[in-house]
């Protein structure tokens, strides 16, 4: 399968341990050296209103992912 690093935004992201949905892929860190792609970001969410700030951003490395689906990302983390 060929896509664009554009094609990766937005799709769900879900953890094949335990099926829970973990967000949506928001952006990409990538090697320069390499050319490949290292890892996927989802943004951590804002709380109240933006007012207190947000959470952290959640990176899932390259080599956690399992499938990459039309609309989903299934990716075999520890994190959650």
């Amino acid at each position: 399968m060929i896509c664009k690093v554009d094609d990766l935004r937005e799709k769900q992201v879900v953890c094949v341990k335990n099926g829970s949905v973990i967000g949506a892929v928001s952006d990409v860190e990538f090697n320069t050296e390499s050319g490949t792609i290292t890892s996927l970001v989802i943004y951590g969410k804002h709380s109240f209103l933006g007012l207190f700030g947000k959470e952290n951003d959640i990176i899932i490395p390259w080599s956690e992912i399992e499938v990459i689906g039309n609309e989903t990302i299934l990716v075999k983390t520890e994190k959650f």
